[in-house]
């Protein structure tokens, strides 16, 4: 497995102005009160959810701080640490929180230490809990966390504060050595939360997956998705294998990258062949037989809007009775 797909850290800085306090507020707020974009967590005082790492346990406190701990040119720093959740969802539920925080200190004092920085860097930091927006694999858990530093540190050996920066030169690069260290410290994690095999168990995944996306290279399409502007793509019926324990039922096409994709690197104009699921949390040799269904039934009616509703139906058969994994032969005779 690609070490580098173990976790991602973003870092970011507000600069010390009155339009950025404000903002810096206003992101506190959120920050505390959402997982996301939407909703809304009804809270007491909005301190329950903040660890208090030396900058305040809640987002009075912390912005407080960051204008008297501001730099010359930095009001406050924010970080976000997100472990890739295909790797979160091998940690047992019940442990997953601890798993996010231990990372995010242990990054933090690591990453300092490294600097030289010997007292480390005041830090408060939230604990966000969301699903992820894989569309190939919508709905795993997405836990990370948001950290927000001050624009200065406390430098022990000349007895005062000093500007706090992230340099990406050639001679010293704080993002590269962050990422770097935020990768190793997600490793070791993973050897006690999950065990030493977890790199093993996820190859072996990753082996399905490919050896189940290959229908794509071994047959015609089963069918077509009429695009928005009338081209037709083909489709091809399938599985995927979603962790150890279960798997989704859907269709393979061709995609153009995606933004976060292309930020990554990808060429915006090559194509890959993707998953869409359309019914998800299946055993296996259950997804095994539905798909087989799905590719006979693509074969004959077509389209993926047919295919789409045969799903519906046989979900509003499900709600009644025992889901029958064999098409009806109305359906199939019709």
């Amino acid at each position: 497995m690609n070490r580098k797909q173990l976790c991602v850290a973003n870092v970011q800085y507000k600069k010390p102005s009155h339009a950025e306090s404000k903002r810096q507020k206003g992101l506190l707020r959120y920050l505390t009160y959402r997982d996301g974009r939407e909703g809304h967590l009804k809270q007491k005082g909005g301190v329950e959810r903040w660890h208090d790492l030396g900058l305040g346990g809640g987002p009075t406190d912390i912005a407080e701080r960051c204008e008297v701990m501001q730099g010359e040119h930095v009001l406050a720093w924010t970080m976000v640490l997100n472990p890739n959740p295909e790797l979160t969802r091998m940690v047992a539920k019940e442990q997953r929180e601890k798993f996010v925080c231990a990372l995010t200190e242990r990054t933090l004092s690591r990453f300092f230490e490294a600097r030289g920085i010997e007292g480390g860097v005041e830090a408060s930091y939230v604990l966000h809990h969301r699903q992820s927006q894989n569309r190939e694999s919508p709905g795993l858990p997405d836990p990370h966390t948001h950290v927000i530093l001050p624009g200065t540190y406390f430098d022990e050996g000349k007895g005062q504060r000093e500007n706090l920066f992230f340099s990406r030169s050639k001679r010293e690069n704080h993002i590269e050595l962050l990422h770097r260290i935020t990768e190793e410290v997600t490793g070791e994690l993973l050897d006690t939360y999950v065990g030493r095999d977890w790199e093993q168990r996820m190859e072996t995944l990753e082996g399905i997956r490919t050896e189940q996306r290959a229908v794509t290279a071994h047959h015609p399409p089963h069918g077509i998705s009429i695009e928005v502007d009338g081209v037709e793509k083909g489709i091809w019926a399938g599985l995927r294998r979603t962790d150890e324990a279960t798997s989704a039922v859907g269709y393979y096409a061709s995609y153009l990258p995606d933004r976060r994709r292309i930020q990554d690197g990808a060429d915006p104009d090559e194509a890959r062949i993707g998953f869409r699921p359309l019914l998800m949390g299946l055993n296996h040799e259950t997804a095994q037989k539905l798909a087989e269904v799905f590719a006979g039934y693509l074969t004959q009616y077509r389209t993926l809007e047919a295919l789409q509703d045969f799903v519906e139906r046989l979900m509003r058969d499900r709600e009644a009775r025992p889901v029958v994994y064999t098409a009806p032969e109305a359906d199939l005779e019709r």
